[in-house]
């Protein structure tokens, strides 16, 4: 999928009619709440990829992809109608992976904060392996005798 500007103008206007369609004119009680997360059109326009999300869970995304499907020619030609272009671009509906990537790096950010809260807590209660200030140091005498010393 190539981003070419008038793909790119095109695939917004059809998120929108997609967007108008399913609030207004497609009455499918399978289709709960669909939201439309982004349209990707070919270079040729011949083809736009629509994605979406459903608030619900497994049993509502199904029905609403159903619901989807039943309505695809509906959309397209109301998207043929809207858009004005020559040839009208085949629909296809793909369900956004977004709420489950988001989720799963909640888990993961999760974990870590509980890792971190870890070592926090072992490094509260830690004493050093050997002395508190590891550097070398000269002995005492040496540093009185260059400090009188005039040069």
């Amino acid at each position: 999928m190539v981003d070419h500007p008038r793909a790119i103008r095109l695939a917004e206007r059809i998120q929108v009619i997609v967007a108008q369609m399913l609030d207004t004119r497609v009455k499918d009680p399978r289709l709960g709440f669909v939201t439309v997360t982004a349209v990707r059109c070919t270079g040729d326009l011949q083809h736009a990829s629509i994605f979406y999300t459903v608030l619900g869970d497994a049993e509502a995304r199904a029905a609403s992809a159903a619901a989807l499907e039943s309505a695809k020619g509906l959309i397209r030609s109301e998207v043929g109608k809207q858009t004005g272009v020559r040839l009208t671009p085949t629909l296809e509906f793909i369900p956004d992976a977004i709420p489950e990537t988001a989720a799963n790096l909640a888990a993961a950010l999760r974990v870590a904060a509980e890792r971190d809260a870890e070592v926090a807590a072992l490094a509260a209660s830690a004493a050093y392996a050997g002395d508190a200030d590891p550097y070398r140091k000269p002995p005492e005498d040496e540093a009185d005798d260059t400090e009188g010393a005039v040069g």
